[in-house]
C-alpha cells in the first residue's frame, strides 16, 4: 500500500508540474497575441515616379516562397495527408534546414524573378526575422536586389516562441506580404482578413491581411492591385469564404469608382472545380481544399486562368518531401481582374525548387 500512495504521489506531482507548465507557457502565447488593426497604411519605400497609361503591356508575378525553407526535400510538420493505399503521412519539420538552404532558395527566387522583368511582383510567406529561416531578411534582400523598384511590405505573420514541433521548434516568426512595383505607387493600406479565434488555432495560424495598391494612370483613372494570401489549415473552408467575401465588396467598390483592379496572390483554392483532380498524384484530396470557381466572384471580375494549367501546377502538398509521382498537386495561385483590364497568365515551372509553390505571370493591358 505504501508503494503505491507514492507511486501515486509522484503522479500528481508530475500532473501538476505538466498543468503549471502547460498553462505557463499558454499564458505566454496569450501575453504575446494580438491582430494588427484593420485599414493600416503602410510605408512606400524607393517610391518610383514613372505613371501607367492605357493599352500598354505590362507583366506582374504572384510568388509564395514558403519563408525560404521549402525547397524539394522539406516537408512541413502542420501538414497531413493520406495515400490511396491508406498510408497516413505526416510532415515533421518547423524550420528550414539550414541558414544556407533559405540563402539558396531566396537566391533562387530572386534570379527566377529576374529572368521574368516584372512590372509588379507580389511575395507571400517572405519573412524578415524568423527562427524557422535561421534570421534570413528576405525581404532586405529582394529589396536590394529589385533596386529600381518601389515596395511596400505588410505583416501577416508575428508571433512568440512556437516550441512545436517539439523536435524542430517553429520558433518565433516575423513574415508577411511583399509588394514592389516599377511604377508609382501613391498609396498601400493593409486590410485585415477576419481568422479562426480558436484557443489554440490563433496562435499557431496567420494574421491574414491582403493589401491594397493604387497606382496613377495618365487617364485619370488609378490601378488598384491587391496582393492577398488566404487562410489555409480551414477545413471546409468556412474562414476562406468569409474572407472571399470581404475582398470582393472591395474588388467591387474599387471598381464601382471607375479604376481598374488586379487580384493576385496565394488563394489557398483550387483555381477551378477542375483543378481540384486534374494532377496525377498517389494522395487522397487534402481536407484543406476546396474550389473557387467564376461564380464565386463578383460579376465584373474573372478569374485568369493560366495558358498552361493543364501542365503546371502552382503549389505541392507538403506532408513529404517533393515526389511528382506521389505529391497532390494542384492550382491556387493565380490572378483575378476587373472586366476593363485584358489578361492573360502563364504558370512558371520552377519544379518546386526553392519553395512548395511555382510563380504565375500575368501579362495584361488596362483598356
Amino acid at each position: 500500500m505504501k508503494v503505491l500512495k507514492r507511486i501515486g504521489i509522484v503522479v500528481l506531482i508530475l500532473i501538476g508540474l505538466f498543468l503549471v507548465i502547460f498553462g505557463g507557457y499558454y499564458w505566454y502565447l496569450a501575453a504575446h497575441y494580438y491582430r494588427i488593426p484593420d485599414h493600416q497604411k503602410l510605408h512606400v519605400g524607393n517610391q518610383q515616379t514613372a505613371v501607367l497609361q492605357t493599352g500598354k503591356s505590362y507583366k506582374a508575378t504572384t510568388y509564395n516562397v514558403g519563408f525560404g525553407a521549402y525547397n524539394q526535400q522539406f516537408d512541413f510538420f502542420m501538414d497531413k495527408g493520406e495515400l490511396k493505399n491508406g498510408q497516413k503521412l505526416h510532415g515533421h519539420r518547423g524550420t528550414a534546414f539550414s541558414k544556407q538552404a533559405v540563402l539558396t532558395s531566396t537566391n533562387g527566387v530572386i534570379q527566377t524573378m529576374k529572368q521574368q522583368q516584372p512590372d509588379f511582383m507580389f511575395f507571400q510567406e517572405i519573412d524578415t526575422d524568423s527562427t524557422r529561416s535561421f534570421h534570413v531578411n528576405q525581404v532586405k534582400k529582394v529589396e536590394q536586389a529589385f533596386d529600381q523598384m518601389d515596395y511596400a511590405f505588410a505583416s501577416n505573420f508575428h508571433s512568440a516562441y512556437l516550441a512545436v514541433p517539439l523536435t524542430n521548434p517553429h520558433g518565433t516568426v516575423r513574415s508577411g506580404l511583399l509588394s514592389m512595383s516599377k511604377y508609382q505607387m501613391t498609396s498601400a493600406e493593409r486590410r485585415k482578413y477576419p481568422v479562426s479565434a480558436g484557443p489554440v488555432e490563433k496562435f499557431v495560424d496567420l494574421d491574414r491581411c491582403f493589401v491594397v495598391m493604387k497606382f496613377p494612370v495618365k487617364n485619370g483613372k488609378s490601378l488598384v492591385m491587391i496582393n492577398s494570401h488566404m487562410s489555409a489549415y480551414d477545413k471546409g473552408g468556412k474562414m476562406r469564404k468569409a474572407q472571399m467575401k470581404l475582398i470582393s465588396s472591395v474588388m467591387e467598390h474599387e471598381y464601382q469608382q471607375g479604376n481598374y483592379v488586379i487580384v493576385g496572390g496565394d488563394f489557398n483554392h483550387a483555381l477551378g472545380q477542375d483543378m481540384m483532380t486534374h494532377f496525377e498524384h498517389e494522395e487522397k484530396i487534402p481536407s484543406w481544399v476546396s474550389p473557387l470557381t467564376q461564380s464565386m466572384l463578383p460579376k465584373d471580375f474573372t478569374m485568369v486562368r493560366a495558358q498552361n494549367r493543364e501542365t503546371v501546377p502552382t503549389c505541392r502538398a507538403t506532408d513529404m518531401k517533393y515526389d511528382p509521382k506521389i505529391n497532390y498537386m494542384t492550382i491556387c495561385d493565380g490572378f483575378i481582374v476587373s472586366k476593363n483590364v485584358t489578361a492573360t497568365a502563364t504558370n512558371l515551372n520552377t519544379q518546386f525548387k526553392y519553395a512548395d509553390h511555382n510563380p504565375v505571370r500575368l501579362t495584361f493591358k488596362l483598356n
